[in-house]
């Protein structure tokens, strides 16, 4: 919408379509919206055309995808069209033969702090380091879903904190799970264990639990990358197994106990303090 805005200046409003696709993503949304709009005769400076956004592209049908792919061939002289999906697989592959394909990462931890930052002080918002941590730990890159938490932390609580972000995103907290990988290591299961009982009885899921352990893990100095890579492995796998709706206590313990014998199996790669 910025580059839209930016390209057409005053044309801006007249010339632009914007649409989320998970809203209208049928073949009557193609034709009736989307096809009318192109087939609009906007006069235009020399060089400019008209902008479909289509947002969340990956939610259309098929068929409405095969019918967007002939409007975009037919008015391909009058009309720009940008696809913002969160999987470009599920665009079809003409489609995709027609467009430039722009891929985002993740933005760095000091991308997100220096925005929160900046937010925090024209808001006047009371923060601490923690809170700012915690919402950087929980946003892994996404600077959406960190806005969306401190909003979320500031209306629930007033004072941005690493305990109150934590209770509104509602996943453990990483040091929870830190003393749990760290036992694992030592070979200690039974303690290990009661610290993922407790999470369970204070109403943590499975996926989050591991989830958190993957990052853990990740970001561990502890151990070597040869083994890292075997626990992520055994992580990787309990978390398919609990999107398929395999989600038990059983599940955990023998994910706990995975990462204790992985971990006894390679005391070599366990780096001493």
């Amino acid at each position: 919408m910025a580059l839209s805005r930016e390209l057409l200046g005053e044309n801006f409003k007249k010339a632009t379509l914007e649409l989320n696709a998970s809203d209208d993503r049928g073949l009557e949304a193609v034709r009736e919206k989307i096809k009318s709009f192109a087939a609009q005769k906007i006069p235009l400076p020399e060089g400019r055309h008209k902008i479909i956004i289509l947002d969340e592209a990956d939610s259309m049908t098929e068929t409405a995808q095969q019918a967007l792919r002939i409007i975009i061939s037919d008015y391909s002289h009058t009309t720009r069209f940008a696809l913002a999906c969160n999987d470009s697989s599920k665009i079809i592959e003409p489609i995709q033969s027609r467009c430039s394909i722009l891929r985002f990462s993740k933005l760095k931890n000091e991308e997100i702090e220096e925005r929160l930052h900046r937010i925090l002080d024209i808001e006047s918002i009371s923060f601490d380091k923690g809170g700012i941590d915690a919402l950087i730990e929980t946003a892994e890159g996404d600077m959406r879903y960190a806005l969306n938490n401190l909003q979320s932390t500031v209306v629930g609580f007033g004072k941005v904190t690493h305990d109150n972000v934590y209770k509104i995103v509602d996943i453990p907290k990483p040091e929870i799970l830190k003393q749990v990988f760290d036992l694992c290591l030592k070979g200690d299961i039974d303690r290990a264990l009661d610290n993922i009982d407790e999470l369970l009885n204070d109403g943590y899921n499975s996926y989050d639990i591991v989830n958190v352990v993957t990052k853990v893990v990740q970001d561990s100095y502890s151990i070597e990358e040869e083994l890292k890579f075997e626990i992520l492995k055994i992580a990787s796998i309990v978390k398919m197994k609990v999107l398929e709706g395999i989600d038990s206590k059983a599940q955990l313990y023998g994910f706990v106990s995975d990462i204790c014998e992985t971990s006894i199996n390679n005391k070599n790669f366990i780096k001493s303090k």
